[in-house]
């Protein structure tokens, strides 16, 4: 029922017009009848999983299949370092920012938002980022570290507005890297609480690993519908990579169905995975076997486009009817 687009992969570091080894990770949304992505491009590969840089960079398309790449990045550390210092906190100045990656778009009452995660000297936030242009950015918020994968709800829901994101704690879980979906709320989108646990990786059944927040959710008449990224380890299986990394991970998507009334209550999970990595350009790249998606848009005529990283290394899309979707999402076993 989901089919990959033949045109796979859409978009790769050859079509970026300046310095880029790997394009990938990126957020889409479709504003004003134009399909928009920020993808992350990872450059001057050095070896093992170094890379002299890392920004972010813009492109449009007119079909959502064919892309136009702007012929500059739209970000980089070293203009969040100096929009960060001026609109926050002087201490996050020159040197503290190291990078900034993994966007995701989402459009709430005509405007547009960035959630992207963001390196530092003292750990990994999460940032949500308000823009008219994809030029210029104010910042709203940022998490205490070590939270990413945070993506927004399009819409309020009962006066709050919601987000997924996924803190992973070094201490206090029985497994390492068992980390997990969780849900906060905000009234303005600067200020966010009520966090409250989503998903656990246990209750998910293909993956022995951790699992995190994909695209942004679709509304649907039967609630909020979202991938999630999951992942299988297994280390006596070493997976193509880059370098001289040991690789053992593989990503999966999968979905879930979220309360329309209450988006922090799982009404159901696909029980197997939505997205595998088959393809030569999902096994094969600067980390093989991965697909993360980053975007997820819900067309007039049911058709949903899922946008997803391959391999860490570029952009690739698959397609299915929502009802189709909608349909994978089974209620949940009850805790015995």
């Amino acid at each position: 029922m989901i089919k990959k687009s033949p045109q796979n992969p859409i978009l790769t570091a050859d079509q970026v017009p300046y310095k880029a080894d790997c394009v990938f990770n990126a957020g889409v949304a479709k504003i004003n009848g134009e399909y928009i992505m920020v993808f992350r491009n990872d450059y001057d590969y050095i070896s093992g999983a170094a890379f002299g840089g890392c920004n972010l960079g813009l492109a449009r398309s007119k079909d959502g299949i064919a892309w136009e790449v702007e012929k500059e990045p739209i970000l980089n550390a070293e203009q969040a370092r100096e929009w960060f210092a001026d609109s926050h906190d002087e201490r996050f100045g020159l040197g503290e920012i190291r990078r900034v990656y993994d966007p995701r778009i989402t459009v709430i009452d005509g405007q547009s938002y960035l959630c992207a995660a963001m390196d530092t000297r003292h750990g990994i936030l999460g940032v949500i980022l308000k823009t008219d242009d994809f030029r210029s950015f104010e910042l709203l918020s940022l998490t205490s570290p070590d939270n990413r994968n945070m993506v927004l709800f399009p819409e309020k829901i009962q006066g709050k507005y919601y987000r997924l994101e996924r803190p992973f704690p070094v201490y206090g879980r029985g497994k390492a890297e068992a980390f997990e979906i969780w849900s906060s709320a905000s009234p303005d989108l600067r200020y966010w609480g009520d966090t409250r646990l989503l998903l656990g990786s246990e209750e998910v059944p293909y993956i022995n690993c951790k699992i995190g927040p994909a695209a942004p959710p679709i509304r649907t008449p039967k609630g909020w519908l979202t991938t999630i990224h999951a992942v299988n380890k297994d280390e006596s299986q070493l997976l193509k990579a880059w370098g001289d990394q040991k690789w053992t991970k593989s990503y999966y998507a999968g979905l879930m169905l979220l309360d329309l009334e209450n988006p922090q209550k799982v009404i159901g999970l696909s029980d197997q995975p939505l997205l595998i990595p088959d393809a030569p350009y999902e096994a094969d790249g600067f980390r093989g076997s991965v697909i993360f998606p980053g975007g997820m848009i819900l067309e007039d005529d049911g058709e949903v486009k899922i946008y997803y990283g391959a391999a860490d290394t570029c952009v690739a899309l698959a397609t299915a009817h929502v009802d189709e979707l909608i349909a994978l999402c089974k209620p949940l076993p009850k805790p015995e």
